[in-house]
C-alpha cells in the first residue's frame, strides 16, 4: 500500500513559480506518476504524468494538459521515492487543490489521463495564485 503525501503548495502572485513535491511511503519503480487538480466546484482535471518506464532516449515519457505546456515539468527522482511538479509563470487559473497519484505500470498517455486508472492518491495541496 503506497501513501502519497504531497507539499509545496502556498498563496503567491502571478507570474511566480513552486515546485509541488509528492513523497511516497514505498518504492515508485513500477508507477507511472501524476498530478491532478481541482478547483473548487469544478472536477479533478488531468495536469501532468510521467512513465514508470523510460524511452529509448533513457528519459521518462511525459504528458502536460494543454493550458500547462511550457509552464509546468513533472519529473521523478526514484531513488528518494518522490515526484515533482516545477510550476512557472502560474497564473490565477491555476488555483486549485492538486494531487499526486500513482498507477501501477502506468506507462502510456491515455492510461495516465485518466483519474480511474490510478492505485493510490495522496491529501493534495494547496495552490492559490492571485493576479
Amino acid at each position: 500500500q503506497e501513501q502519497l503525501v504531497e507539499s509545496g503548495g502556498g498563496s503567491v502572485q502571478a507570474g511566480d513559480s513552486l515546485r509541488l513535491s509528492c513523497a511516497a511511503s514505498g518504492s515508485i519503480d513500477r508507477y507511472g506518476m501524476g498530478w491532478f487538480r481541482q478547483a473548487p466546484g469544478k472536477e479533478r482535471e488531468f495536469v501532468a504524468a510521467i512513465g514508470w518506464r523510460t524511452i529509448t532516449s533513457g528519459t521518462y515519457p511525459t504528458w502536460y494538459t494543454h493550458s500547462v505546456k511550457g509552464r509546468f515539468a513533472i519529473a521523478r527522482y526514484n531513488a528518494n521515492n518522490t515526484v515533482y511538479l516545477q510550476m512557472s509563470n502560474l497564473e490565477p487559473e491555476d488555483t486549485a487543490t492538486y494531487y499526486c497519484g500513482a498507477a501501477r505500470f502506468g506507462t502510456s498517455d491515455v492510461l495516465l489521463r485518466l483519474r480511474r486508472n490510478y492505485h493510490y492518491w495522496g491529501q493534495g495541496t494547496q495552490v492559490t495564485v492571485s493576479s
